[in-house]
């Protein structure tokens, strides 16, 4: 079915991309709310880097832990009402992040904020991608924007608190009361239904399409049961891969950014939180055109021009340390990887040789293993050398991601 003959969404459908988009905006912003104000929390609690690090890996394990328990919950609960009301017990756990008396109460703490990040990111990627099925083209990649652009928002409240130097407990407060009615107006606009209604609507369109000159003959189709379980499980291992380094580079913008900024280059909290700001902001222009920058370019060669402009803008940046290009590398980083994880989402979904959602599921919770290795590696290194060394991990992942993304596709589907 060719573009031009698909009919134009239904107001539904519109009121349910603007609400998933509404998940997502709430749920970037959650806990970017707190990360301006670790080098607060490292301070009051009188943290090293590496005890530091290690405390944030609790937030990590905790996804992995619970990452994989995502699937049965949607299925149990189905995936609107999961993620709007996940956002909501979300907010509200991180109300104990300031009452956490040393590093190993607060690892607990992010434990049990990870764990339910974990749940609701899977949920609203999937209720995503139902609505994506509904639209026939991607919009898979402003999602993740607006998720950015969440980011961003939450980035700015915590720079802006730190700065105004408001309680923790009082700032955590307002976000928590704020995002928390956002996901409740959102959920009564999202899609009803069985989580699987779009793929039955996506058959029996393809089988209406027999007719159409430039509609696929039947026998030359996709299959999307069982088909070759090896060349299936090598892709899903190169895609977690992938997913993991763009995790790993997300995750060194959001905790380490602002610490550097702070110890290494001796700026005030403000300005060190702008880090983040920046790291998100580019990333969020990147993923709103994504959607039409990859339908032009492939899946591949974004993700490859990306990685190499993410490892020469970090490396420059690391190289000519300076308040400017730390801020300008960060931006480059956050840039040249703001289209792989929906990339690598999005081909694992459409995996043929796993049943439906099996790819997203786990992509989902192996890409944690980035967020996993990410804190302590860099603070072990940092303790041993510098932050300074310990931030060319970023580097590192995109020479990775060089390599590895040959396994995207050259054009979308």
């Amino acid at each position: 079915m060719s573009a031009s003959t698909l009919a134009p969404p239904t107001r539904q459908v519109r009121r349910a991309r603007a609400a998933v988009a509404a998940l997502f905006l709430t749920n970037g912003a959650v806990f970017f709310n707190v990360v301006p104000r670790y080098p607060q929390i490292k301070a009051d609690l009188g943290l090293s880097n590496a005890v530091l690090g290690t405390a944030l890996a609790g937030y990590s394990i905790g996804a992995l832990l619970a990452g994989l328990l995502a699937g049965a919950a949607i299925r149990r609960f189905r995936s609107a009402r999961l993620a709007a009301f996940g956002i909501v017990v979300t907010t509200v756990a991180t109300l104990a992040i300031p009452a956490a008396p040393n590093w190993f109460a607060l690892g607990a703490v992010l434990f049990v904020v990870g764990a339910l990040d974990s749940i609701v990111d899977v949920a609203q990627n999937a209720h995503g991608l139902r609505v994506q099925r509904r639209y026939r083209r991607s919009i898979l990649n402003s999602l993740h924007g607006v998720w950015s652009i969440g980011a961003v928002l939450g980035g700015l409240m915590g720079s802006a608190a730190a700065g105004l130097d408001v309680p923790l407990t009082v700032h955590l407060g307002i976000s928590a009361v704020t995002l928390s009615l956002v996901a409740l107006v959102a959920y009564r606009f999202l899609l009803p239904g069985p989580e699987d209604a779009e793929r039955a609507t996506e058959a029996e369109d393809l089988a209406a399409a027999d007719g159409h000159p430039g509609a696929p003959p039947a026998h030359h189709r996709p299959v999307r049961r069982r088909l070759f379980a090896g060349p299936a499980v090598r892709m899903l291992a190169a895609l977690s891969a992938l997913a993991a380094c763009g995790a790993l580079v997300e995750d060194a913008g959001a905790s380490w950014g602002a610490i550097y900024l702070s110890d290494d280059l001796h700026t005030g909290a403000a300005v060190a939180g702008l880090a983040v700001v920046v790291f998100q902001g580019a990333m969020t222009v990147g993923r709103l055109a994504g959607d039409r920058v990859v339908d032009h370019f492939g899946q591949r060669a974004v993700a490859q021009a990306g990685a190499a402009l993410a490892a020469v803008g970090m490396g420059a940046a690391l190289a000519v340390p300076t308040v400017g290009t730390t801020l300008g590398g960060f931006a480059f980083a956050g840039l040249g990887f703001a289209t792989l994880v929906p990339a690598a989402m999005h081909t694992a979904d459409e995996l043929p040789g796993l049943p439906p959602g099996t790819g997203l599921t786990i992509v989902s919770w192996l890409l944690r293993a980035g967020f996993l290795l990410s804190p302590p590696l860099v603070g072990f290194v940092a303790d041993l050398t510098s932050l300074r060394v310990g931030l060319l991990t970023v580097v590192g992942a995109g020479v990775v991601t060089l390599v590895l993304a040959r396994v995207l596709g050259r054009r979308t589907a």
